[in-house]
């Protein structure tokens, strides 16, 4: 399977699947999710995995979602793109979407592509 354009979900409802709960500790690192996260299914980002996807807007743990694409994180320093995916009638700034994920996207370099 070829690597999935992260850009060609901008703007589109996906479903998530969580594997990262909010609240649940990461497994390596030990650091605490303060989203729900999870991955696109049937995907494949620059890592070989899923695509994975933060989940904003919502402040409890979940196992499935379905959101709208509002932006993307594209790592300068790593290849794995992350989707940020909101309630479909919310939109959050740039600077409300790195405080959301900063504590994970601190250990690296990114953009915001919208």
């Amino acid at each position: 399977m070829k690597k999935t354009n992260s850009k060609d979900f901008l703007g589109k409802e996906v479903t998530v699947e969580i594997d990262r709960m909010l609240g649940t500790k990461h497994p390596k690192h030990g650091f605490m999710y303060m989203l729900n996260y999870g991955f696109i299914p049937n995907t494949i980002s620059g890592d070989g995995e899923e695509l994975d996807a933060y989940i904003i807007g919502v402040f409890e743990p979940i196992e499935k979602y379905i959101g709208k694409v509002i932006a993307i994180i594209h790592r300068t320093n790593d290849d794995d793109d992350k989707l940020v995916v909101a309630p479909l009638e919310k939109d959050y700034s740039n600077d409300a979407i790195r405080a959301l994920t900063e504590f994970q996207e601190r250990f690296f370099d990114s953009i915001i592509i919208r």
